[in-house]
Formats: structure tokens, C-alpha cells, sequence
């Protein structure tokens, strides 16, 4: 059996605790186990990074590229192999954790460019002979906290704009994905990367997380995950001085005008909100859609959901890998009883069975709620959708706009002006037009306001808000 370790100043470390990595395709498929890290292991994690700091924080922007670019070589060659595995172990079906892997390792080339991009300013001083100089320096040590829901994604756009531009990392991935954060530590150490620099520590949240977070000797906390924990760690962050991002998911609308072309409308509906059987945080979960286009629109979608292919994430003919976990498929079940009482109309969302034991859900539509139910308030992290039907423009907007998150809205129209005034006017850090919520690019900022996010954003040159401090200098002639 793959054993995962721990990986601290470039040694695996065994542990006595350890924890199966369990296939939700197959619950008698296991990936591996992972060993369970001790908060005296995270200390010396700490250390390690802290004396790595010292020298990789001199190193020329072209060592720190050289070896990212190397690691999203090696990312991409081995693209189909990593799928496998974070399909495995994630339940993403396969051509969509292809797809995931191969972000990463594009990830890791455009930051090996960024490396080089950092730039600064030359400012002239008021006083008479006096040169302003304002530069950007790595933080120092940066601890990580990443999800289970893109296992290696979300790891490499936190790692690589680190390691770019001079920090080093200690990075704590989810319990349920330790293979995908452990090959991809592998791949950074074979690029070249020194020891200390990047450490990789598997456990438990409350215990390796916790001792990130109050650590006087971390800088920095990066953390994607649910609001409740990120609110706890932005807290404990402000009493330890630690700088701080959080992204904390979201309740996307997907505004349908009764201008949409309904194809269109559909088909982005339909992978906003179930694909990745929709355990995305950008997911499209609330589909406000106008009275007129209403009824179309919900019957196509429903037959269209009920015609995807449940199954295997291995599998070729399937559309909808499993549910990650028995505790989220009780939670996605567990919503779609309330939105049930509440008075939902609930299509879909049987359990499914298939040849081998696994977490498998069909879709769910929810229609007839209104944006007060609780199916529309919070975060379900499944393939729910619920729809609200407004009388109008005006009132979608209004809709889509009351939630107290803010990561990503989306609007179906064929109309430029309604596309103009709903990108102007809609609260979230991303907006699509006539596209899935879910779904963005690698080399653009990605993030929310509200309760979505907080902090600076992530991914592309906006990565340098975060992981960078501003040096002013003067000098006198």
C-alpha cells in the first residue's frame, strides 16, 4: 500500500496514526494511507522553512524560475497519470481531473515568468537630492491550508507565486486528498528545489492547522475552505500579526433574462451547476431566471439532468463522478429534505447504484423556492441547484445580489445593455456572461467580496499582493 509522509526539510517522515485514502468511486479501492503528523512535526516544519528562508529569498529570479518551469514540465508530462490518481482519490471524472492537472502544471510555468516580472519603482523625492526607491520582498514563511475539491489546483496557484517570489511554504492539504499534494512536493523536490524550502505536513485541521495559524514563526496564512474555519483563522491570524487571504465559497446566481438564448442558458447552467458534481465553490447554485423564459428553461434543464450519466470517475461514459465523501452526501441529502419542508419541488437526487460501492448522487433541481429558503442562503456543495423565478430583470439583479457571499454571478442574455448594467452592478468578484459560473482562467485574478473572501486576491499577477511586502527606500546623493 502507497504510504503518504510528511515532508520536512527534504526527508519523508513516517508517523504511527495513519488515515485511508479511500476511492469514492469504489469503497474497496484503497488509493494508499496517509500518516498522521503530530503538531511537534509541524514545529520543526516551521524551522525548516524559517532556515531555508535565509538563503532562498536571495536566490535570482531566474533559479526560482527555472525550477518552476521545470516542476510544470514535469506537471504536464504526467498529466494523465495524476488524473488517474486525483480521480482516484477525489472522485473527479477522469477528463476533468486531466484538465485539473493540467492547470497546475500551467500554473507553475506562467509563475516561473513572474519570477522574473516583480518589478519596482523609481520615485523622485520632494527633497532636493533625495531618490525614492519602492521594491517588493517575500514575506518570509507562508502556511498553507488547502481543499479537497481541487486536490492539486488549488495547491499549485497557492505554491508557485510563493516560492516565485521568494517565500517558502509549509502547506497542510486536506485529509481526504493527501496523493495529489504529495506527488506534486515530489515533483518540485526532483526540479530542484532546495530542502526547507517547500515542507509538506499531513493531519488533522484542528491539530497541523491550528499550529500553523498561531505559530509566532509563520508570516503568512493562505486558507481555502469553509467560512466557518476561515473566519476562526483570520481571527487568530490578527492576534498573531500574520498577514492573511481566505477564500470561503459562495451561493452564485445564474440570472436568466427572458432574452437568453435558451440553449445557451441551459448548457451553462447545467455545468455550473452540477459538473465536477459540483463541488466547486464558483458553482452555480442559484438560477434566477424571469418569468416569461421560466418554464422553458426548468424543462429542459430537468431533462437534460436527469439524462446525465452517474458513475465510476474512471469510467468513459461518465458525466457525474461520486460524491466526495459519505458526510457530504448526507449533507447534500440533508438539504434537499429541508428544501422539501420548505416547500422546494425537488427533481432528482436519488442515490444511484453502481457496480462497485460508492458515493453516487443523481443531480437535484429544486424549483419553486424563493431566495429566503435555506437551500438559497447557504452553501450545499453538491449537485443542487434550486431555482427562483422573478418577474423581471430588475428583480433578478436584486436577487442575485441578496446573499452574503460574493464570489462569482452570471447572467444569460442576448442583449448587450442588460450584459453591461448586470456586470457593472452585481456584487461579486467574478462575473460570466452567457458562461458557467464555475470555470476561469489560471493568469487573472480570482476571488470574491462579502463573505466570500477576504484579503488580497489570488492567481495571476494580483498574486504578488499577497505574497510580497512593499519596501520603501531613500537615497541620499
Amino acid at each position: 500500500m502507497t504510504q503518504y509522509r510528511s515532508f520536512i526539510n527534504g526527508e519523508w517522515l513516517g508517523a504511527s496514526d495513519s488515515l485511508p485514502n479511500v476511492n469514492p468511486s469504489d469503497l474497496s479501492d484503497i488509493v494508499g494511507e496517509a500518516l498522521l503528523a503530530d503538531e511537534a512535526r509541524v514545529t520543526d516544519a516551521i524551522a525548516s522553512a524559517r532556515h531555508a528562508f535565509r538563503n532562498w529569498s536571495l536566490t535570482t529570479p531566474q533559479q526560482r524560475a527555472d525550477i518552476l518551469d521545470a516542476a510544470g514540465a514535469k506537471i504536464l508530462a504526467r498529466r494523465e497519470e495524476l488524473g488517474t490518481l486525483l480521480a482516484r482519490e477525489e472522485g473527479k471524472r477522469l477528463p476533468e481531473a486531466i484538465g485539473e492537472v493540467t492547470r497546475a502544471g500551467n500554473i507553475f510555468k506562467y509563475f516561473a515568468g513572474e519570477a522574473l516580472r516583480v518589478g519596482g519603482e523609481i520615485v523622485p523625492s520632494v527633497r532636493p537630492g533625495m531618490t525614492v526607491e519602492v521594491t517588493r520582498e517575500p514575506l518570509g514563511v507562508i502556511g498553507m491550508i488547502t481543499p479537497w475539491n481541487f486536490p492539486i489546483a488549488i495547491p499549485a496557484w497557492k505554491i508557485a507565486p510563493a516560492l516565485a517570489f521568494g517565500n517558502t511554504v509549509v502547506i497542510k492539504p486536506a485529509e481526504a486528498v493527501p496523493g495529489c499534494a504529495t506527488e506534486l512536493v515530489k515533483i518540485l523536490a526532483e526540479s530542484g528545489l532546495p530542502a526547507g524550502v517547500l515542507n509538506l505536513v499531513l493531519g488533522p485541521g484542528r491539530v497541523i492547522g491550528n499550529a500553523l495559524v498561531t505559530s509566532p514563526d509563520v508570516d503568512a496564512i493562505t486558507f481555502t475552505g469553509s467560512e466557518t474555519t476561515g473566519r476562526a483563522i483570520a481571527a487568530k491570524c490578527v492576534e498573531t500579526g500574520k498577514k492573511v487571504q481566505l477564500e470561503m465559497g459562495g451561493k452564485n446566481p445564474m440570472v436568466v433574462v427572458d432574452d437568453a438564448d435558451l440553449d445557451v442558458a441551459v448548457n451553462a447552467a447545467l455545468d455550473g451547476a452540477f459538473f465536477s458534481t459540483g463541488q466547486r465553490c464558483t458553482a452555480s447554485s442559484r438560477l434566477i431566471v424571469t418569468a416569461r423564459i421560466h418554464d422553458r428553461f426548468v424543462g429542459a434543464l430537468q431533462q437534460m439532468a436527469a439524462a446525465l450519466v452517474v458513475g465510476h470517475a474512471l469510467d468513459n461514459a461518465t458525466q457525474i463522478g461520486p460524491v466526495v465523501d459519505g458526510r457530504q452526501l448526507q449533507q447534500n441529502l440533508s438539504y434537499l429534505k429541508i428544501a422539501s419542508e420548505e416547500g422546494g419541488q425537488v427533481f432528482g437526487g436519488e442515490l444511484v447504484e453502481r457496480p462497485t460501492k460508492g458515493f453516487f448522487m443523481q443531480p437535484a433541481l429544486v424549483t419553486g423556492t424563493t431566495n429566503s429558503m435555506r437551500i438559497n442562503r447557504e452553501e450545499v456543495f453538491g449537485p443542487v441547484a434550486s431555482v427562483i423565478k422573478v418577474a423581471d430583470y430588475d428583480e433578478a439583479l436584486a436577487v442575485a445580489n441578496d446573499t452574503p457571499y460574493g464570489l462569482a454571478s452570471g447572467i444569460c442574455t442576448t442583449s448587450l445593455k442588460i450584459a453591461a448594467h448586470f456586470k457593472r452592478r452585481a456584487e461579486a468578484g467574478m462575473v460570466m456572461v452567457n458562461a458557467p459560473t464555475a470555470g476561469v482562467d489560471y493568469h487573472v485574478p480570482f476571488g470574491g467580496r462579502k463573505r466570500s473572501s477576504y484579503g488580497p486576491r489570488e492567481q495571476g499577477a494580483y498574486a504578488r499582493e499577497f505574497y510580497t511586502i512593499v519596501k520603501t527606500a531613500y537615497v541620499k546623493a
